[in-house]
């Protein structure tokens, strides 16, 4: 069961967001903003069980394109896209960014159970 992060069009400064069963929500209004601490350009994933507005420090923040191998990842976790030019990022069942099971368009966050994901790939638009 996936959760996501609805939020509104103003996310990155909204006080309040909403968590929803299903689809996704607007990260962020545009590029070049500091999103919950995801610096523009960045895809962020936050600590298990850890919403963003209240504490706004992702622990890991990737930048480059291609598939990134994750560890120690469990449980449920916020990722949020800040990437620009229609940059999306994937989470991925295997290692090397292979046998993707979501795709987070730019400027989305999702809610999602990451003990199955074992890579998360930042795709070029």
């Amino acid at each position: 069961m996936r959760k996501m992060l609805g939020a509104a069009a103003a996310f990155a400064t909204a006080a309040t967001a909403v968590v929803a069963m299903s689809g996704a929500a607007q990260a962020a209004p545009a590029s070049g903003s500091t999103v919950y601490g995801c610096p523009s350009g960045a895809v962020c994933i936050y600590g298990q069980g850890v919403y963003p507005p209240d504490n706004p420090n992702p622990t890991n923040v990737y930048y480059s394109y291609g598939a990134h191998n994750l560890s120690n990842q469990l449980g449920y976790h916020y990722v949020i896209n800040n990437q620009y030019g229609g940059a999306s990022a994937s989470l991925c069942n295997n290692y090397g960014g292979t046998g993707c099971v979501y795709t987070l368009a730019q400027d989305y966050a999702v809610y999602y159970d990451l003990t199955p994901i074992n890579s998360i790939t930042l795709n070029r638009p």
